[in-house]
């Protein structure tokens, strides 16, 4: 949708189809999405039931900021569902691309992951000067089933307005109905939901904007995405939270003498068509202090064991399957691997760190605020 067009208002469902998210999606398509860059893919080694959607984010217009007195009554009071699809979108009733199992596979390891060390210097930049009226608003791009909103807003305190984007209207409908309803302090918090692209994001799609999340969504942008998200952040004057970004390395125990040539052939996989991968944060963080906002970066990794098999051996599935998609000389030696790792991880005896690292980026207010 180009800058210019309004959004098309259009009454949707508050709730999916079907309760049934197997039921309802079918087979997924070879790709990944902005919130799960390590995604199972489907190969001849990996089946999966992931997809892609690369780039998504918002195309809307401004969002009136939220008071604490906002009614809390029925679900449907909270919600705002709109589409605004650009010229090229599929039909809202195509299949989703992938299917939402994999995020909520991955969203508690996710939330145990996140930087909480982030959160301190984000609620004092947000606090903002003293006598400040009205809540939050919150951009979410890429936001899948709506995990990051999930955790992030009762974390924070004050009546907050998310703005969930994503490209695939089956997500929204499942980030919509499952978001929290109450801040940190009980204040009142309500969704909308906004179909677009990331690629056509700009400083007015984020007017009124304070904070601006995602997760899992800068590996899969190229460095010009990445000029474009920071440079709409800072002349909007807003916050950015840019959780679990790859980061390139991979610790198994026990080690395996394949490890390293796995990981080396997964990363490049990251890299390819111009996307940045493990080399995003680097990137973002460039960008975002080129124009001036203060900068923080903190690990976040995932630490899988025993309790996390089922994620641990889809994780599995999708790291050695787009490292032989990448250099298919690999398969023989992938596929032996991958049957002794899978056979440690159903026993109990594999033990994986997935490194991941989170941005916290402060611009500076705009508008004459200091």
């Amino acid at each position: 949708m180009s800058e210019s067009t309004a959004p098309t208002a259009r009454a949707i469902s508050a709730r999916p189809a079907t309760s049934d998210p197997a039921e309802a999606t079918g087979p997924a398509e070879p790709t990944r999405t902005p919130e799960s860059p390590d995604a199972p893919r489907s190969t001849d080694i990996a089946e999966s039931t992931t997809g892609v959607i690369p780039g998504a984010g918002p195309t809307g217009g401004a969002t009136a900021r939220p008071t604490a007195s906002a009614p809390a009554s029925a679900e449907r009071a909270t919600l705002r569902l709109r589409e605004a699809p650009a010229p090229d979108a599929p039909h809202p009733d195509d299949p989703p691309r992938y299917a939402p199992e994999w995020l909520r596979l991955r969203e508690p390891a996710d939330a145990a992951a996140r930087a909480h060390d982030l959160l301190d210097p984000l609620r004092a930049h947000l606090a903002g000067p003293p006598g400040r009226t009205g809540g939050l608003v919150v951009h979410d791009l890429g936001c899948g089933t709506g995990s990051m909103g999930r955790w992030l807003a009762p974390r924070l305190d004050g009546a907050q307005h998310w703005v969930l984007h994503d490209r695939d209207p089956y997500l929204l409908h499942f980030a919509a109905v499952g978001a929290p309803r109450s801040a940190a302090d009980g204040s009142h918090v309500t969704v909308e939901t906004l179909r677009g692209d990331l690629a056509r994001l700009t400083p007015d799609a984020l007017s009124g904007a304070d904070l601006v999340t995602a997760s899992a969504l800068l590996d899969v942008l190229t460095a010009e995405e990445v000029a474009t998200l920071a440079a709409a952040c800072a002349a909007a004057g807003c916050a950015a939270l840019l959780t679990l970004s790859v980061a390139g390395r991979v610790d198994l125990t026990p080690a395996h003498p394949l490890d390293a040539e796995i990981a080396e052939a997964f990363n490049d996989h990251q890299r390819r068509t111009g996307l940045l991968g493990p080399d995003a944060v680097t990137a973002a963080g460039d960008a975002f202090a080129a124009h001036g906002a203060t900068v923080r970066a903190h690990p976040s990794p995932w630490r899988l064991g025993p309790d996390e098999a089922g994620l641990t051996a889809q994780w599995l599935r999708g790291w050695v399957g787009a490292a032989v998609e990448h250099r298919p000389e690999l398969r023989e030696r992938a596929e032996a691997y991958l049957d002794e790792r899978l056979a440690a991880c159903a026993d109990g005896t594999l033990h994986v760190v997935v490194h991941h690292t989170d941005l916290l980026a402060l611009c500076r207010p705009t508008g004459g605020a200091s």
